[in-house]
């Protein structure tokens, strides 16, 4: 029951609402665009053994992706906000860009990932993901220091949903609700097979603090205040109707991709 219950918070959470910097990860304001500040909680974190596990295995199979784009084209200012002199975070192949703003801490993007991952997977092969993850202090740095310790081992992918359930569901840590700290994140991974040495190593290393800057910048840059937020190239922040819903940002991002392919000669 417990597992159900946090699933349709998530739900919930995902469908109106967004994590800020500043804000209680726990109780996300609305998906605005806000200035960044450090997020805050000094509350120590505790290990809930009863949690239960992933459900991941459990959860009916996501339907079909559809990439539909008929229909009204995005209108800037309402769908989307043009980022003047916008840029992708990772141009070397040419593919057209989806960055997604996430970090692990927020509820909002724990729910958005069930809909987010298969969209992203069934995306044409010009088109790739790229995961940012938000530095916004505190514990929004330490797993945005994670996640790139976990690419730069090669075990993002297969961990990345994990990651999402160790939080908030099993709540075995504890996110912006507490104060983790690299030794326990380092514990995640190695229970999911990675030798903690070569991850600390690994989130230490000069790498990891270059992507870090790169991502802190490009956020910046992107004027990204809150998570998740989607980006077509660069050049398209994703807003949407206050009122509508992430699958409406994903029909959105659909027909920006369709934008963005025609404006290089592509169909």
């Amino acid at each position: 029951m417990r597992t159900i219950r946090s699933l349709a918070a998530l739900a919930i959470i995902a469908a109106l609402s967004a994590c800020k910097p500043g804000s209680d990860a726990a109780a996300p304001a609305a998906n605005t665009p806000a200035a960044a500040a450090p997020a805050a909680s000094d509350t120590a974190a505790t290990t809930d053994s009863s949690a239960p596990a992933s459900t991941a295995s459990n959860q009916s199979p996501a339907p079909p992706v559809s990439h539909e784009t008929s229909g009204p084209a995005p209108v800037e200012g309402k769908d989307y906000d043009l980022v003047a002199n916008g840029q992708p975070f990772d141009s070397g192949d040419g593919k057209i860009e989806v960055e997604e703003v996430f970090n692990y801490v927020c509820p909002a993007c724990a729910a958005f990932e069930p809909q987010f991952a298969p969209w992203a997977k069934s995306l044409p092969s010009d088109v790739r993901v790229v995961h940012v993850p938000a530095l916004f202090g505190r514990m929004w740095d330490d797993y945005a220091r994670a996640y790139y310790a976990a690419e730069a081992l090669g075990v993002a992918d297969r961990t990345h949903q994990a990651m999402f359930d160790e939080i908030h569901i099993k709540q075995a840590l504890k996110g912006e609700r507490g104060n983790d700290g690299m030794d326990a994140i380092a514990a995640f991974y190695g229970r999911h097979g990675v030798d903690v040495a070569q991850f600390k190593a690994a989130a230490s290393s000069f790498a990891v603090e270059s992507k870090l800057a790169k991502a802190k910048q490009y956020i910046q840059a992107e004027g990204v205040g809150g998570t998740p937020t989607l980006i077509v190239d660069g050049k398209y922040r994703i807003t949407g109707d206050p009122n509508g819903s992430r699958e409406e940002q994903l029909k959105i991002a659909d027909k920006l991709i369709a934008r963005e392919r025609a404006a290089r000669g592509g169909h």
